[in-house]
């Protein structure tokens, strides 16, 4: 199993799976598929092993079986008041999440799927565990966008931000972190008021680095229409930028990108995590994830009556019922309204 998961994974899903989606793979593959099953054959692995596999890890603190921390001295002033772990005797009950254990049972699956094809397997016996074995998600996080209030006040911190523009352009058209570090000017028109997304800017953990990439689907590389704020700040940022530019001169790499760094380099997204959290702080917010930005111009465009086909293609998502199923409670609280003003019609206390 050990061989012909590194088989698979430097073979087969190197060419079908985005890098950061790669790094993923093989990190899962390195703490938990190869420990576990790595031993065992491929053709004498059965569905009872990959279901005790599972069952270890919902049981199992993560801490226990790799050793995280274990050279740490609790006696360093600097770890006296961290939670204790289990390389000092207590365990700390590090357990996968239900979401990290479903992951880790497709990545599987899609690995033996792959010998299956190749005549190495008769039958994929993960995807027979997960006909017998109930493996739950959990439940998935609330999302908590931005109000209307909170987003001005938000604009109106990061006014002189390095930021602005950026989380202008991610609050009025929902596009992701990625999208928008990988933005070329190129892409954009601003006398038409249209960009196009092409690809993204992706962190490959490993040494990689920073690499430009293809959109996260196909459906994502999409283009929309820019509101006029959009276009006034993306206008007043390539003024910023060239004058940073002339400054640097020909050390300047020409990246072509539209949010670089203060010498013209990529933004490792990062930083851009960093930078948001304190624009957070400096409005009085509440902490968000920057990717809430996404959310928040889904969900006031929903509150403005904004069809949802409208919606689905801003954001590129693949599918109408992603959009409808992410924004389910906000769709609940559109109903609600739409209720109670059939019920004031009905009454005979129509609203003016």
């Amino acid at each position: 199993m050990a061989d012909y998961l590194t088989h698979w994974l430097d073979h087969v899903a190197v060419h079908t799976v985005r890098p950061s989606t790669l790094a993923r793979y093989r990190t899962c593959a390195r703490l938990y598929l190869i420990p576990a099953l790595g031993a065992k054959k491929l053709n004498r692995l059965t569905a009872k092993d990959v279901r005790l596999w599972l069952d270890r890890l919902r049981t199992t603190c993560r801490c226990c079986a790799q050793g995280i921390d274990a050279a740490r001295d609790p006696n360093a002033a600097a770890e006296r008041n961290r939670p204790r772990c289990c390389a000092l005797g207590h365990c700390c009950r590090q357990y996968l999440s239900p979401l990290t254990i479903v992951y880790l049972h497709a990545l599987l699956r899609s690995a033996l799927q792959h010998a299956v094809r190749e005549d190495d397997l008769a039958r994929n016996v993960a995807r027979n565990v997960a006909r017998n074995v109930q493996v739950s998600a959990g439940r998935c996080q609330r999302i908590e966008p931005l109000t209307a209030t909170e987003a001005r006040h938000l604009l109106e911190a990061s006014r002189d931000s390095r930021l602005y523009a950026l989380i202008m352009l991610a609050l009025r058209t929902g596009m992701r972190r990625g999208e928008l570090l990988g933005l070329r000017w190129t892409d954009v028109d601003l006398t038409g008021g249209t960009l196009t997304i092409r690809q993204t800017l992706q962190y490959i953990p490993g040494g990689t680095g920073l690499v430009l990439a293809p959109t996260k689907t196909v459906n994502s590389e999409r283009r929309i229409a820019l509101p006029g704020p959009c276009i006034d700040a993306l206008t007043t940022h390539r003024e910023h930028g060239e004058r940073e530019r002339e400054a640097i001169g020909a050390a300047w790499p020409e990246t072509g990108l539209v949010f670089t760094t203060r010498h013209g380099g990529m933004i490792n997204p990062a930083n851009v995590n960093r930078d948001f959290k304190a624009l957070l702080q400096r409005a009085g917010l509440r902490t968000i994830r920057f990717h809430d930005l996404r959310h928040s111009c889904a969900s006031l465009l929903l509150d403005q009556g904004v069809d949802l086909i409208v919606i689905k293609e801003l954001l590129g998502h693949a599918h109408i019922s992603i959009t409808a199923d992410t924004y389910a409670h906000v769709r609940l609280r559109l109903q609600r309204d739409a209720i109670e003003r059939m019920g004031d019609a009905l009454d005979g206390h129509p609203e003016p």
